[in-house]
């Protein structure tokens, strides 16, 4: 009786503030609905108990219990995400809406070849469902903001390869390549000699499939192995969508070996998702958390300015920084609508527990990277201590070059 009457206060003061497009579906077969609006979203208390969810609502308590089947909701995920936060802002207290809990992790290769493996090896067959046709899982560039998502990925990968100067016969170290739609286009249009290093079998199996049948394995060799044992000097140094796995400690260390592994007269390119907390926290209201339990074990964001500090820690300068926040916010949207559409093919190839976790993920990091909460920055950097005139007078290059179009059996170029 206590907790019905808690929610019963509870849905009085939502109604007085919020007044938001939301059913909530009681235990003994009653509704309630916040506004006089067709309710876009319905949140069925399964027992008395579950309403202890909607009565401290972050998106951590919310998040889990529909995941874990605890409550069940119906509606969009975009319209889900953005009513529970809507819930959250409007119920937790400042200090709660503010917190970011810092969260440290230990990081070495076997804990981290485990977290790649529990997010990548769903199935390849899972990710083709919602990603473009090259299985790109990382933020598009909408050069003009009306491109399919296929073509923003081939964009995306173009504007990499631009921004990194990349020319015929050298070569070229991917760092996290994926399925290496990166490393297969850099080789293809570019001439370059490329290495791939992923942690995810599933990523490694086919990509290799991928070079094979592009009739590239003479430029392309993708390796199953971890950044921290790749040997040797590369003219250039791509990591995308990577260096969120590697922990706020330890990102010194990173790009000290990217400089380790890079010519002396070469350029890398990082791209990833950012911290807006100054002070590298998580996302509020819980968001952070419920990644990190379901999605990401381990990921830790880092704050642009942390960034830049540790790469000239690690003995690099950096060029050039470049905020795609919108990009990445159109690419999740892209992906979650291609996720619902696909529901029914999903479900089978995920599980449904699995299922949940994709179908609030993707809309929430949509939401994120919308409101700011979360950034996404690729950064040109070079080794430090080169003359000024070794370094570009403008950025125009990065705009005016045009791929090379190579056949697919060019002749090997020497190592």
């Amino acid at each position: 009786m206590f907790i019905q009457n808690q929610l019963k206060s509870w849905i009085a003061g939502m109604r007085a503030k919020a007044a938001l497009p939301l059913r909530i579906e009681l235990w003994n077969g009653q509704h309630v609905d916040l506004s006089s609006e067709a309710p876009r979203v319905t949140i069925r208390l399964p027992t008395v108990a579950s309403a202890r969810y909607l009565l401290n609502p972050s998106l951590a308590n919310l998040g889990s219990a529909y995941v874990e089947g605890n409550i069940e909701v119906k509606g969009k995920a975009q319209d889900m995400i953005a009513i529970c936060n809507a819930l959250a802002r409007n119920t937790l207290k400042p200090e709660g809406k503010l917190a970011r809990i810092g969260r440290s992790f230990t990081h070495d290769k076997s804990k981290d070849a485990e977290a790649i493996r529990y997010h990548y090896d769903v199935s390849n067959a899972f990710y083709e469902q919602f990603l473009d046709p090259d299985l790109v899982y990382s933020c598009a560039y909408f050069e003009h903001g009306d491109e399919t998502l296929a073509q923003a990925q081939v964009k995306k990968i173009d504007h990499i390869l631009k921004k990194i100067q990349l020319q015929p016969g050298q070569s070229l170290l991917d760092i996290g390549c994926g399925w290496g739609a990166l490393v297969i286009r850099a080789a293809q249009h570019y001439g370059a000699r490329c290495v791939g290093v992923t942690l995810s079998e599933n990523q490694y199996q086919l990509a290799r499939a991928r070079v094979a049948q592009a009739g590239l394995g003479h430029l392309v060799e993708i390796r199953l192995q971890d950044y921290r044992d790749v040997t040797g000097q590369f003219d250039r140094i791509t990591s995308v969508g990577m260096f969120e796995h590697v922990g706020l400690k330890h990102l010194p260390n990173y790009f000290s070996i990217i400089h380790k592994l890079l010519a002396p007269d070469g350029m890398a390119m990082n791209h990833g998702i950012t911290s807006t907390d100054p002070d590298n926290g998580e996302t509020p209201y819980g968001g952070g958390e419920f990644i990190e339990k379901y999605v990401f074990p381990h990921g830790e964001l880092a704050h642009i300015g942390n960034v830049l500090k540790t790469m000239q820690q690690g003995g690099l300068e950096v060029l050039d920084v470049e905020n795609l926040r919108r990009h990445y916010a159109r690419t999740c949207a892209l992906w979650n609508d291609n996720f619902e559409a696909h529901a029914e093919q999903i479900r089978p190839l995920a599980g449904e527990r699995r299922f949940r976790i994709w179908h609030v993920y993707l809309a929430g990091c949509s939401y994120a990277f919308e409101q700011d909460l979360i950034s996404l920055y690729q950064i040109v950097c070079v080794k430090a201590g080169q003359r000024a005139a070794a370094l570009p007078w403008s950025r125009n290059y990065m705009y005016d070059a045009k791929p090379i179009a190579l056949p697919p059996q060019a002749p090997a170029l020497a190592h």
